[in-house]
């Protein structure tokens, strides 16, 4: 195959692989404004007959029925990481596919880019699980709101913040996020042929992404896992943190800013 030819089955490979990314992603933008705009129209007194990602007349279990209620929880919050995290792992997943490619034909790197991406979503589909229970439990003791989803204590919230912000500075944020921003280094380090290798690649980027972000995600239970503005400011966050030139000294930023931030709102100068 002529050297043209290689470099332009390279070229759809990448497109596919990169228009596949932007249509989950879009989509998963789309499910999430659709139930942001049916619950900012609802009255609060319905709250509890309401959860984003029900098509079913938008009905769901009070959080007295928890099967239920964590089930459509946990498919809320997956969507959600969806949209948040598979912009910033995009690079990672598009070097992946070039790279699995290899010699190979056109289309070889597909079935192990999906392996790969699968695996990364398993990882935030897990903890989507956990965090589905977490909001069943503070809406179910009424520590968060039934509608915004949000901590109804000012300080509660502020120490949440103030964690969060502390955690940015630990060595553990920073390998993680070190790693996140060294795609090339992290596919040569990890590599292993195969269907289960390809797996095993997607879930260890799936870990360290989790170790980088799974803190800030946490911050929906701040301002509401339902603003639909918060959720974008975290994505956008995480966006820089990953891929701008500075995201470093952006991580150290973002930390100063939730502890003060969180501070203020412990000690009762900003309530929430």
């Amino acid at each position: 195959m002529s050297d043209g030819l290689i470099e332009s089955a390279l070229a759809r490979d990448r497109w596919f692989v990169g228009a596949a990314l932007a249509a989950l992603t879009g989509l998963a933008w789309l499910w999430l404004w659709r139930d942001w705009a049916a619950m900012t129209a609802m009255d609060p007194a319905m709250a509890c007959m309401a959860m984003p990602g029900m098509d079913m007349s938008g009905l769901m279990a009070c959080p007295d029925h928890p099967a239920l209620y964590i089930a459509q929880a946990f498919l809320m919050w997956l969507i959600m990481m969806v949209a948040m995290m598979l912009p910033s792992a995009a690079p990672m997943i598009l070097l992946y596919a070039k790279v699995a490619r290899g010699p190979r034909g056109a289309g070889a790197a597909l079935a192990p880019t999906a392996a790969f991406a699968g695996a990364y979503v398993v990882v935030w589909g897990a903890f989507s699980a956990l965090a589905a229970g977490a909001q069943w439990a503070l809406v179910r003791s009424g520590a968060a709101s039934d509608a915004s989803l949000a901590l109804g204590q000012p300080r509660v919230a502020g120490l949440l913040l103030v964690a969060a912000g502390l955690y940015q500075a630990t060595g553990l944020k920073r390998e993680c996020l070190d790693t996140c921003r060294s795609p090339l280094s992290f596919i040569m380090q990890y590599w292993r042929n195969g269907w289960l290798g390809s797996a095993r690649l997607g879930f260890t980027h799936g870990l360290y992404c989790l170790g980088c972000c799974a803190m800030l995600m946490t911050l929906l239970f701040v301002f509401g896992v339902m603003n639909l503005l918060w959720v974008a400011v975290l994505a956008a966050l995480v966006v820089v943190e990953k891929l701008a030139p500075f995201g470093g000294l952006a991580a150290q930023t973002i930390g100063v800013a939730a502890v003060v931030l969180g501070g203020a709102m412990v000690v009762g100068a900003w309530p929430l």
